[in-house]
């Protein structure tokens, strides 16, 4: 790829990331005016318009959303290949500490250490497993990742991939207490809850006539703040649970669950998200964050759309 191509391609990737020229611009250290001729220029090469632009807003077309899902991906890629072939085997040293929430991090995160240490055996990882806010500055920490609704902050925030939810239940259960085909039939059946550190349930959401209604149970058999116990109180029969996609897929393709009300469950918009204090990292800094975002860029849980499931529903 032409040095004037990763250029463009990186224009458009951070004015999707950002919302702005001038917010993609402060990112990248250059004028509005050239990202907004960059990603121009991406658009007459592939002769489809990529954004929709108004005096007041800018936002991603339809060929836009999937073409910045895939970009993305293919940017990291292609960024970590020519790093690998310049850096002709250079060896990072040093401390990287990441602090990340405890399912993301026993599920995600720590798979992919391994491989990123026998590449670098020089790098030492501190890794912290925590759900709250964290101080960059006062806890010394160098990489955030965590998965959510992530508020707007001072923080730079680069999104790793979609977090999708299912609704499943284990085909035990399903066969002791029958399977819900209407969101009507769930107040009938044991539902497993999921409640925030504010104490706050987490409600189900359902599709219905274009408009998303959320679903709140009178009853909870179970609730737990961590939705790795929602699965495996799936898994043993406990009742139905909201789970999100990647810790379900393996138990769903062994058939230990099975989706339920697929099309019409919303499946969420909570984002898997890597974020730093400042923008020019290290680089022992720098590696480990480009080998997360390859690693999860292609972690089959993260990346199955939710109409994928239906080979797995009742």
């Amino acid at each position: 790829m032409l040095d004037n191509d990763f250029k463009t391609l990186n224009a458009f990737i951070h004015t999707a990331r950002h919302g702005s020229f001038t917010a993609a611009a402060q990112a990248l250290g250059l004028t509005p005016a050239a990202v907004s001729k960059s990603v121009g220029q991406l658009e007459q090469s592939l002769n489809t318009r990529l954004f929709s632009r108004t005096t007041r807003s800018l936002s991603l077309t339809a060929e836009g959303e999937h073409f910045f899902t895939q970009a993305e991906t293919a940017l990291a890629l292609l960024q970590q290949a020519a790093e690998h072939i310049s850096g002709s085997g250079r060896q990072y040293a040093g401390t990287v500490r990441l602090s990340v929430s405890n399912v993301i991090g026993r599920n995600l995160v720590l798979p992919c250490l391994h491989a990123l240490q026998q590449r670098h055996p020089l790098l030492d990882i501190e890794l912290d497993f925590e759900d709250r806010i964290i101080d960059f500055v006062k806890d010394g920490f160098d990489l955030v990742i965590r998965g959510g609704h992530i508020a707007e902050s001072s923080l730079v925030s680069r999104a790793l991939s979609p977090l999708h939810l299912c609704l499943a239940a284990s085909p035990g259960y399903l066969a002791q207490y029958g399977t819900p085909r209407r969101v009507e039939d769930l107040p009938q059946h044991r539902l497993i809850a999921r409640r925030f550190a504010s104490c706050r349930y987490s409600p189900w959401y359902f599709r219905q006539d274009g408009t998303l209604l959320p679903f709140e149970a009178a009853r909870h058999v179970l609730t737990f703040s961590d939705p790795e116990a929602c699965a495996l109180a799936a898994l043993d029969g406990s009742g139905i649970a909201e789970i999100p996609i990647y810790l379900a897929l393996p138990h769903l393709q062994a058939g230990r669950l099975k989706v339920l009300l697929g099309d019409c469950h919303h499946a969420g918009d909570y984002r898997l998200v890597l974020q730093y204090a400042h923008r020019n990292l290290p680089p022992r800094v720098r590696v480990v964050a480009e080998h997360l975002f390859a690693h999860l860029s292609q972690h089959p849980g993260l990346h199955t759309a939710p109409e994928e499931l239906a080979a797995f529903a009742v």
